[in-house]
C-alpha cells in the first residue's frame, strides 16, 4: 500500500489545533491563578491568540482553495 505525505491543508489543521490548544490551556491556567502561569506576561497570551487567529485564517483559505 502506497502512503502519501500529508497534504498542506492537513499540516495547517494540525498547526492550528496545536496553537489553539496551547493558547486555551495557558489562558485557563493563568485565569485560575496557578503560580507558575500568573507570572507570564500578557504579551505572550496576546501573541498566542494572534498566532491562533492567523493560522486559522490561513487554514480556512487553504481549505477552500481549488487546485
Amino acid at each position: 500500500m502506497k502512503q502519501f505525505p500529508p497534504s498542506e491543508t492537513l499540516i495547517l489543521a494540525y498547526i492550528f489545533s496545536i496553537t489553539l490548544g496551547i493558547t486555551l490551556v495557558l489562558y485557563i491556567l493563568r485565569g485560575f491563578g496557578i503560580p507558575g502561569f500568573t507570572a507570564m506576561p500578557g504579551g505572550v497570551i496576546s501573541i498566542l491568540i494572534l498566532l491562533s487567529i492567523a493560522t486559522g485564517l490561513i487554514y480556512g483559505v487553504q481549505k477552500t482553495r481549488r487546485y
